[in-house]
């Protein structure tokens, strides 16, 4: 299975692909970037995302060979994947991210101290394949893995299943659940910032419940937003602890829409929800200090938008909020807040 561009469905009312005219590789936009689509409030948008993994330096730059030698046929690589490992497009990778960012989006009416609320309505699979990074001296465990085994695994998915192979004749088996890694406004500086840390623009904050039908609300920074997206997965547990999850292409369509500042009672930092659930986000290099700051964020969230007084807030979250590792691996760490909207049915 193959999903090119231009094939298949699509499901946007604009079509961004993965050319070299609309890819930053390794930075993020900022303020100074210039848009390569600008569309109204309320428009959806469908990307073609492409994943970095396979067509990095260290990997020899050429996907067909890469994944060749894992029993992928030429036919099976992506041409965009592949016309991107032969480009000139700039990056460092002394300096830069490894990240092949989509963007950025400008959306009209966003202006700084609004929220962009980002709508995940369909992700398709554009390969039946992907890779699970762990790069020597890198993951949870870099002294512990540093120069044994292999730094790449090659994983299978078939259905909503993924597989990783081991041993002799033997795999192990689990469910997939896609979703997209960066997802991220401009920030309002003069210089494009590495796609690895995530902040309060978003970025590269690798919760995995960001999926079909789940929304992601990013305080806008500058004017237009400069929504940006890729780093897509197929599957990822809560740490991501080997240093990435089983990273594949997809074909995402979101729907992006400004939320005033008067109309939002959601504190300025990246906030998510699904249907069951809303979801505070805390960030910093330490754990202990993204602990907290989750903390913090789903203390904000309910007495803005409950009354909650905070004390009462608290003893909730103790009895009844569940705290996830949303990532340890991207220099800033990530927790995140999972709280019922169940709970406050009445």
């Amino acid at each position: 299975m193959l999903l090119a561009a231009g094939q298949g469905p699509i499901d946007g009312a604009h079509y961004m692909e993965a050319t070299e005219q609309n890819v930053l590789w390794g930075r993020l936009p900022c303020r100074e970037t210039k848009a390569v689509l600008t569309v109204d409030s309320g428009d959806t948008v469908t990307f073609d995302t492409v994943s970095h993994e396979g067509i990095l330096e260290d990997q020899g730059r050429d996907p067909v060979a890469f994944f060749g030698g894992y029993g992928v046929s030429e036919r099976d690589v992506l041409p965009d994947a592949r016309e991107l490992a032969a480009s000139a497009v700039a990056r460092d990778p002394g300096a830069d991210g490894p990240h092949v960012v989509l963007g950025p989006v400008r959306v009209r009416s966003a202006q700084p101290g609004d929220l962009l609320k980002v709508e995940i309505l369909t992700l398709y699979r554009r390969a039946d394949y992907g890779i699970v990074s762990t790069r020597h001296g890198h993951g949870a465990l870099p002294g512990e893995f540093a120069e044994k085994g292999p730094e790449f695994t090659f994983c299978r998915a078939d259905g909503d299943t993924g597989s990783i192979a081991y041993g002799v004749g033997r795999s192990v088996r689990f469910p997939l659940a896609p979703f997209l890694g960066i997802l991220g406004v401009a920030t309002d500086s003069d210089t494009t910032a590495h796609t690895v840390p995530p902040g309060a623009h978003g970025g590269n904050l690798d919760i995995r419940h960001l999926v079909t039908g789940s929304a992601l609300y990013l305080p806008v920074q500058t004017e237009g937003a400069g929504f940006h997206t890729g780093d897509p997965h197929y599957a990822q547990g809560n740490g991501e602890v080997a240093l990435t999850a089983f990273e594949a292409p997809l074909r995402a369509t979101v729907r992006l829409t400004v939320v005033k500042q008067a109309a939002t009672d959601l504190v300025a930092r990246p906030f998510a929800e699904t249907d069951t659930h809303w979801i505070p986000v805390g960030l910093h290099e330490d754990l202990d200090e993204a602990m907290r700051d989750a903390v913090r964020a789903a203390l904000d969230f309910l007495t803005g938008r409950f009354g909650m007084e905070r004390h009462a807030a608290y003893a909730y979250l103790s009895a009844a909020a569940d705290f996830e590792i949303s990532q340890v691996v991207d220099q800033v760490k990530g927790v995140h807040c999972l709280i019922r909207k169940s709970d406050f049915e009445t």
